[in-house]
């Protein structure tokens, strides 16, 4: 665990993990789900890190980590969304960009993909953003602030983010000219984590198949958007 400045000057902790080449490697900022800190979102980091990426997960919920979806529910009820993105998360990549990462993306599962969705236009230091399975009410997204590409990853069957909003967003981001890169995929909300199905919750089910097909469109959205900077 480290510790970094918020833009306002407040500290907060974070999970950060380093590649084996760290000289000079481009940073991922990892937003954790409704769960907390996690070891899943650790186990993220670590998967981006051995790809060769500096990873930092800041901590959101300052320690807290729930166990029940009741506790997520209440931890994330708590959560201020635009603190969180604006100061948090920005303080995340200003953090990676400080100490070594060029270029810098944000990436985030469920809560956290709603706050990556934030982040893509509150936070103008990262180079590009990968959203899974998560945005917030449409009505905060300002896509005209959006400057740089999206990847974003959905569940056809998500009873917690519907398709529909889905497609409400697209559209919104297509008028305002945005890059991104919106894929569906036949599977229900958190199909990514291995752990979905333990939860007891239905809604939930992983999809080894569609994570697997997910992480292959990551890893080369990645690749491309944080490539070195040419010289001019």
């Amino acid at each position: 665990m480290i510790t970094f400045q918020r833009p306002d000057g407040k500290s907060i902790s974070a999970h950060l993990v380093e590649p084996v080449d760290a000289k000079n490697a481009p940073g991922v900022v990892v937003i954790q789900e409704w769960w907390g800190l996690d070891e899943e979102i650790k186990n993220v980091a670590n998967r981006l890190a051995q790809a060769g990426y500096r990873v930092l997960v800041p901590d959101l919920y300052r320690g807290k980590l729930a166990l029940e979806a009741n506790e997520a529910e209440h931890l994330m009820n708590d959560l201020d969304f635009g603190d969180a993105a604006s100061q948090d998360i920005r303080g995340a990549t200003q953090y990676l960009k400080a100490t070594g990462s060029d270029r810098v993306a944000i990436t985030g599962f469920c809560m956290g993909g709603a706050l990556t969705v934030l982040s893509a236009g509150l936070v103008p230091e990262c180079d590009g953003t990968v959203v899974w399975y998560g945005y917030p009410p449409l009505e905060y997204v300002d896509a005209s602030a959006i400057q740089k590409p999206i990847l974003a990853h959905w569940a056809l069957h998500d009873d917690f983010f519907s398709i529909a909003g889905v497609d409400q967003l697209e559209k919104k981001l297509e008028a305002a000219g945005v890059s991104y890169d919106f894929q569906r995929y036949d599977a229900k909300h958190a199909f990514a984590n291995p752990i979905s199905d333990s939860r007891g919750l239905p809604p939930l089910q992983y999809n080894a198949i569609a994570a697997d097909l997910a992480w292959d469109r990551t890893m080369t959205f990645l690749k491309n958007t944080l490539a070195p900077k040419k010289d001019s």
